[in-house]
């Protein structure tokens, strides 16, 4: 018989489902059950790509036996760490600050206050490699809870206080300066691996270890910054390595080694949206075909497994398929050749993929020298349908507010600079889908929607991406509904998670349900933090809209996060980023005019990488950079300014060219 989850609208909940264990989904029933009976909460987190959740479900949870003793002993909750980053974020910092580690699956004891008081990741049905098992944790924290529960208690003040250390930083009254950006730039080249690229990469044993995750953040500070080793080698190794689907674009979560080799399998929206951006990039200082290539497949995998009917992108794709990671992905030579059914194409296959060993399969990359354009496109298409036969992975069709805005962003400059109407029109109606659909009966942003419903209440990374995304969406078609809805939504975001006090922004709402702390989302990693991408996004809507008021809130991120961004920057790539452009000499650039000459201005514009840049193009309604600016005798024209200085208009592309 089904459990609770089975009215849950989650894909990872709904995998719970039918689970002996009795699972309450997150809210005020299981706690209020829990202080009844004074009971401890069993809170586990977990995502449905989740390999590693997927096997400690199959062990324990499906396991009648260890249901039942789970069932007398605990309230039991499943989490959705993707719908729910306040619960998973608590736990994960609990879990951290006991064990020195953390990771999915997450598994939080708390009290019936919802105080964490132990935590640990996957634990096996028997004790094996060091870990307890799943029994002996139970045990174990059911007789602390019988016999040591006012001790616990106590402590939860400590933990409360540890998991409040967010609010507590000061901001510093140090400026934010350039010198102190090339320094954290000259800090990240100490754990550069200069073989493989990207940072991190022990040895062990004589082989470089991994896991790797693609910096996504950290290659768009350095790009931004003029480096061009560090960014343009780790796009490189990053494109020739198992991490990225040579057949059919995207990327996987990270590679379980330093080589970019061996992936864990799953792809993520957010993760593709943020390197197809950083490729794109990529493209326009180095010329590299391949990046281009990489930003366009990746994209075009997006919109074709990604994108649901009504605009919007589901959240992610299991590793797993026939209940075996990576089997969708992987091949044998046998396989190839006879996908391929000609020897010439074959060989010429394998001697780009180069096939690495994985398991009884081959893990295909691109390191070989490339076949000619048209032989590559005729393999990648033939082993694509012969690939699309195969049972896919699980797909997780619940579409988040975050990640959707930054496929937006993604979508929105690709389109720009390439001119591919497709992109700019997905763009397009996925900003329309978020903004109808994931909004409450009061207007207010909502974090997830599946099956014709939002809800759950939108968090700061869902409103600041947003910002962000508005923001690229109208600088890429210069049409003034989405300026008015980014500044709409950064004046909600500010009246309703600012901390007036010390600056920066809670994770959570003013109203949103009490936990057991409100904490502030501070790293850029695996994404920007809803901090960082407040600020960059508050930085430009500033400058289009000359309102200082933006760049004071912009400020207060910066001001409590610089310091410890520029001593730790790969966790803070993308506030680093944005304390570039603060620092940077800003171009703000409004053409006005008709077309076709107004559009020949703005290829201008995008004909280069422009990270100092803001555009406002198109009908002034509303805009106050395009305020009181004319054509000029009829002519399109372009009007820069920097600093509050504006230069004279200019026509001409070449004058414009100049100016920039």
């Amino acid at each position: 018989m089904p459990n609770r989850l089975a009215a849950e609208s989650s894909p990872y909940l709904l995998q719970h489902k039918d689970n002996p264990v009795d699972w309450y989904p997150w809210g005020e029933e299981a706690l209020t059950r829990a202080r009844e009976e004074d009971r401890p909460l069993l809170v586990s987190i977990g995502y449905s790509a989740c390999h590693w959740c997927h096997v400690m479900a199959h062990e324990s949870f499906e396991d009648p036996a260890i249901a039942a003793l789970m069932n007398e002993r605990l309230v039991c909750v499943k989490v959705d760490r993707e719908e729910r980053p306040d619960v998973d974020a608590i736990c994960m910092e609990a879990c951290q600050a006991m064990t020195g580690h953390g990771g999915w699956p997450l598994n939080a004891f708390l009290t019936p206050e919802g105080v964490p008081f132990y935590a640990g990741t996957y634990f096996p049905p028997e004790s094996r490699h060091g870990l307890p098992s799943w029994r002996i944790v139970l045990d174990g924290v059911t007789e602390a809870w019988a016999n040591r529960r006012e001790e616990i208690r106590e402590q939860g003040s400590r933990i409360v206080d540890a998991l409040s250390a967010s609010q507590r930083i000061e901001p510093s009254p140090e400026p934010i300066r350039g010198e102190l950006i090339d320094q954290a730039v000259d800090s990240l080249r100490a754990s550069y691996d200069r073989v493989n690229g990207g940072f991190g990469g022990a040895v062990v044993g004589g082989r470089v270890g991994g896991p790797k995750f693609p910096p996504a953040s950290v290659i768009e500070l350095l790009l931004a910054r003029g480096e061009r080793e560090m960014s343009l080698g780790t796009l490189a190794a990053m494109a020739r390595g198992g991490i990225y689907d040579q057949i059919g674009g995207g990327f996987a979560r990270y590679s379980v080694d330093a080589t970019w080799t061996v992936p864990h399998f799953e792809k993520m929206l957010y993760d593709n949206a943020l390197l197809a951006r950083a490729y794109l990039h990529g493209w326009q200082v180095s010329g590299e075909e391949r990046f281009r290539r990489v930003c366009c497949e990746t994209l075009d995998w997006a919109l074709r497994e990604m994108q649901g009917p009504e605009g919007g992108f589901c959240a992610a794709l299991d590793a797993d398929s026939e209940g075996v990671e990576g089997k969708f992905y992987v091949w044998t030579e046998a396989e190839i050749r006879d996908a391929l059914g000609s020897d010439a194409l074959a060989d010429q296959a394998l001697d780009f993929f180069r096939p690495q060993p994985f398991e009884h399969a081959l893990i295909l990359e691109g390191r070989g020298p490339e076949p000619p354009p048209a032989d590559l496109a005729e393999i990648r298409s033939r082993l694509l349908d012969a690939r699309s036969e195969r049972v896919r992975p699980g797909l997780d069709d619940k579409r988040l507010t975050a990640w959707n805005a930054l496929m937006i962003t993604a979508l929105a400059e690709a389109g720009a600079v390439l001119e591919r109407s497709d992109y700019l029109k997905a763009a397009d109606r996925c900003a329309a889908f978020v903004l109808r659909d994931l909004r409450d009966a009061d207007g207010r942003l909502l974090r997830t929607w599946k099956d014709g419903r939002g809800r759950i209440e939108a968090y700061l990374e869902d409103h600041a991406f947003l910002v962000e995304a508005l923001l690229g969406l109208y600088e890429a078609t210069g049409e003034p509904r989405w300026f008015a809805e980014a500044r709409g939504l950064a004046d909600a975001m500010i009246g309703r998670f600012s901390d007036g006090e010390r600056g920066a922004f809670f994770t959570t709402a003013s109203d949103h349900e009490p936990l057991a702390a409100r904490r502030k989302d501070l790293e850029d990693s695996p994404i920007p933090s809803g901090n960082s991408a407040a600020a960059f996004g508050l930085l430009r809507l500033g400058l289009l809209a000359g309102e200082g008021s933006y760049e004071r809130h912009a400020l207060g991120v910066l001001r409590l996060l610089f310091g410890l961004a520029a001593r730790h920057p790969q966790a803070f790539g993308h506030l680093l980023a944005a304390a570039d452009f603060y620092v940077a000499p800003v171009k703000e650039v409004a053409i006005v005019g008709p077309d076709p000459s107004a559009a020949e201005l703005r290829r201008v514009v995008r004909s280069a990488y422009r990270p100092h840049l803001v555009l406002a193009a198109g009908a002034p309604d509303g805009v106050p950079l395009l305020h009181g600016r004319e054509p000029v005798d009829g002519r399109a024209a372009a009007y820069v300014c920097e600093h509050f200085v504006c230069q004279a208009p200019v026509t001409s592309p070449a004058e414009l060219a100049a100016a920039l």
